[in-house]
């Protein structure tokens, strides 16, 4: 047990990332009337090389000019490898009104991947005087950025957020596989001749997890690439909820609602939780560092737990 305590993530509902590309401003008043919590407005994959300085242009106009509601308003720029994210960077602050709250860096790989937009980001809000501090989300999608994932988390005062981008990091990594998230065919153990799939995914996300809550940023689970399965999204959003993330892309608008399902605590659950917290309440007053509840012992770690539910429903609740 160390007496530093771990930092807070930013109080925001995340339960669902709802992606579009900048390059289509048709989309923009459909994400904004959205459900998703948080809207990233893309200028890296969804956006053609040759779509690049339209999409920016598009982007810096609908921040301001488009009524985004409560929502977070993220805009994901080009990766650091590319000759596009310092115009990104540029514009976006120079340009585009206060209204924007954080942007999206891809491809992450080492903390100097954050001190330098970190660096750049500085410099303009200082020239041009802007009040609002952007912060930063990071996709963690390489070796490199899994195997410096914790010092990443620490990298920057500006990052609130980091997700896993599950296509990208399994190329990175030399992956049998086309499929973006979810069980993997091939990804089975074998127990009396019957196929038993677990998850490929669970050591990076829990990895993410672990240095997401050591330095108080909020750990997000990437996309689910076959929009046609419900089912395969929500089982994966259950293993990234359990796990401790606290939200999931949608790459397409029918995805929203299954993260906002599987996102939201439950009525059954919050009302265990507050039950829980009242009957540790009573153990302490009566001097009792424990109690039964339903047949179980609750404690301390209880309390933190139910803590978590509680915590997260209000917060939804303070934002709808």
């Amino acid at each position: 047990m160390s007496f530093r305590l771990q930092p807070t993530p930013a109080a925001r509902p995340n339960r669902c990332q709802l992606f579009g590309p900048g390059s289509n401003p048709k989309l923009f008043p459909k994400m904004a009337a959205s459900a998703a919590d948080v809207i990233n407005l893309d200028l890296e994959d969804s956006v053609a090389p040759s779509d690049k300085d339209a999409a920016r242009a598009n982007v810096i106009e609908a921040i301001g000019a488009q009524d985004w509601g409560n929502k977070t308003l993220s805009v994901r720029i080009n990766a650091l490898d590319t000759p596009y994210w310092y115009r990104d960077v540029v514009d976006l602050l120079e340009q585009a009104s206060e209204r924007l709250d954080q942007i999206m860096i891809p491809k992450v790989g080492c903390a100097e991947d954050l001190y330098a937009v970190d660096a750049l980001v500085t410099a303009v809000e200082t020239a041009k005087g802007r009040s609002k501090k952007i912060g930063f989300e990071v996709i963690i999608e390489s070796a490199a950025g899994i195997a410096h994932v914790e010092a990443i988390a620490a990298a920057s005062p500006r990052l609130t957020a980091m997700s896993l981008g599950a296509a990208d990091f399994a190329a990175s990594m030399g992956m049998q596989t086309t499929g973006i998230g979810g069980t993997q065919e091939d990804y089975y153990m074998l127990q009396d001749g019957q196929r038993h799939w677990s998850d490929p995914w669970h050591w990076a996300q829990a990895a993410i997890v672990a240095a997401c809550r050591t330095h108080g940023v909020l750990p997000v689970d990437g996309p689910f690439g076959d929009f046609s399965d419900d089912e395969g999204f929500r089982a994966q959003a259950r293993r990234s909820a359990v796990l401790g993330m606290v939200g999931k892309w949608a790459i397409h608008p029918k995805q929203i609602a299954l993260a906002n399902e599987v996102f939201t605590p439950s009525e059954a659950k919050v009302a265990e939780a507050r039950e829980i917290l009242a009957a540790m309440e009573k153990a302490k007053a009566e001097g009792a560092g424990a109690t039964v509840y339903k047949g179980r012992l609750v404690d301390i770690a209880s309390i933190k737990q139910a803590e978590v539910v509680v915590r997260q429903a209000d917060l939804i609740a303070s934002n709808s």
